[in-house]
């Protein structure tokens, strides 16, 4: 089974064509206003219009109202919901779409239990522990501390770069890597060559999972 990609954090309809081109699976939209990458309604519906059949839009939140939810669905179409901050399970479910539920990888967190809070998710995201940022930070965690099996995919985010994609890909064996600012040459800016670069390595390692 191949790793999938989602590019996140994408503000203009160029960088849309980009990724595209590269065969990625999912973008991400950003809706949290004090991140250099939210895109206001009308800004990301002409985002959104430029992605093709069969790569995913997911649009990201932090802590949202539900009528901010259900505007950005309404009026940008978007496939998929991830939630990055503290929301509950019973208010990710309640928008009749599948959502990723991002886990704040801190020091001494019980993973188990964390993902075990949100059953309905389609996906569990790893993500370095930040309460200003919520994600988009550059960062790292211990990849050591993924261990085990899980019930839903694990879709592992949090500094990831050309140049260590692959070692995260091999020590956590994830179902997909999301990566924003790794590929930018300034915040809220894709950068073609590293975007390019990150994609070729992840398919390098593609197959991990098989082995």
């Amino acid at each position: 089974m191949r790793v999938r990609i989602k590019i996140c954090g994408l503000t203009r309809p160029e960088e849309v064509r980009c990724v595209s081109g590269l065969g990625v699976d999912a973008v991400g939209l950003n809706f949290y206003p004090p991140s250099p990458r939210f895109l206001s309604v009308p800004a990301a519906r002409a985002v959104r219009a430029r992605v093709p059949a069969f790569v995913t839009s997911v649009a990201v939140f932090v802590n949202p109202g539900a009528e901010e939810v259900r505007r950005v669905i309404g009026e940008v179409g978007v496939g998929m919901l991830q939630f990055h901050g503290t929301e509950t399970a019973r208010f990710c479910e309640d928008f009749g779409l599948p959502y990723l539920k991002a886990i704040a990888m801190r020091e001494g967190v019980d993973l188990a239990a964390a993902v075990r809070e949100y059953p309905s998710a389609a996906a569990w995201l790893l993500d370095v522990h930040d309460t200003e940022k919520w994600g988009g930070t550059g960062r790292t965690f211990d990849w050591s501390a993924v261990r085990g099996s899980f019930e839903r995919p694990i879709v592992l985010a949090g500094g990831l770069t050309p140049e260590n994609v692959e070692d995260a890909i091999r020590l956590v064996r994830p179902f997909a890597v999301d990566v924003c600012g790794g590929v930018e040459s300034a915040g809220g800016v894709k950068d073609e060559a590293k975007l390019a670069a990150f994609v070729r390595r992840v398919e390098g390692v593609g197959t991990v999972q098989s082995e």
